[in-house]
């Protein structure tokens, strides 16, 4: 399991369907060792602090295993990391195999898996597309949220390294089976 790319991005307004809408989904693949901080990335901002963001969602990380789909799912050639919003593109870690509560160390920050990511209508804003975030969630490869534990620095081809598991603690899969029941 590593790191693939690390992905930020700031906000910005945008308009589509009729009114301004800010967004920070937009996230771009930086190089070199990046600060892990309680609440972010350094180079990272969250856009509306009411549904992103926060201590449960303070990192967003997804399977680059997915990409690979999304591209043949919407025909498409060219989907850089981090179009999906993630700040983490990771490889080896799928939804199935990760549970909540599970602690990673990569580089030298810890981290906690909190929950799977439910997306918002700002998904379909970033595809262009009014069906995009229920095919997210019909896919079931949602990627999934992560707590800071312990701050410290994450660079593209760290190791993750699965430091503790709770085996009777739910999959991120289950738990996104239980919300869009």
């Amino acid at each position: 399991m590593k790191v693939v790319s690390i992905n930020v991005g700031q906000p910005r307004e945008l308009y589509w369907r009729d009114e301004i809408v800010r967004t920070s989904i937009f996230k771009t693949p930086v190089s070199g060792r990046v600060r892990v901080r309680l609440l972010n990335l350094d180079g990272d901002e969250q856009s509306d602090l009411t549904v992103h963001g926060g201590v449960e969602k303070a990192v967003y990380a997804y399977p680059s295993e997915h990409y690979a789909f999304w591209r043949q799912e919407l025909s498409v050639d060219d989907l850089p990391w981090g179009s999906f919003g993630e700040n983490l593109t990771l490889e080896g870690l799928l939804e199935a195999d990760t549970r909540v509560g599970d602690r990673l160390r990569i580089g030298s920050a810890e981290f906690v898996i909190t929950k799977p990511r439910l997306p918002c209508f700002k998904l379909n804003l970033r595809f262009d597309r009014m069906d995009m975030v229920k095919r997210f969630l019909r896919s079931g490869r949602t990627g999934f949220y992560l707590a800071v534990a312990e701050e410290g620095t994450v660079e593209a081809g760290d190791l993750v390294v699965l430091m503790s598991r709770d085996e009777s603690s739910a999959s991120i899969t289950d738990v996104l089976r239980q919300y869009t029941r």
